[in-house]
């Protein structure tokens, strides 16, 4: 069974976007991206000049861009807040996974 992940009800693959169509698909500017991508917070492959995003690297991008406008957040802040909501979800799996388990 493959990963999809839905956003906003788009299914997404393993596709990788350029830097043009990722930042497109996020409602934000290319600078934007190349900022995030410089400090850390949002990761792609290739050099610079050809730098290709994970589809599935949108949620995150969404997310960091999204709580940087409704709290007019700083981007320190705003990926903060990300890899806590990540770290929530993926807890929240492992418990469902585990009551799922001791329920059988």
């Amino acid at each position: 069974m493959s990963d999809i992940h839905a956003v906003s009800g788009i299914l997404i693959d393993e596709t990788t976007l350029t830097i043009d169509e990722f930042a497109n698909a996020c409602s934000v500017e290319i600078t934007w991206v190349q900022q995030r991508v410089q400090d850390g917070f949002l990761d792609c492959t290739g050099e610079v000049d050809s730098w290709r995003f994970a589809s599935t690297a949108l949620v995150r991008a969404r997310r960091l861009a999204n709580i940087e406008r409704t709290f007019d957040a700083n981007p320190e802040v705003s990926a903060l807040v990300v890899d806590l909501l990540e770290e929530v979800s993926t807890l929240r799996r492992q418990v469902g996974t585990l009551t799922s388990r001791n329920a059988s």
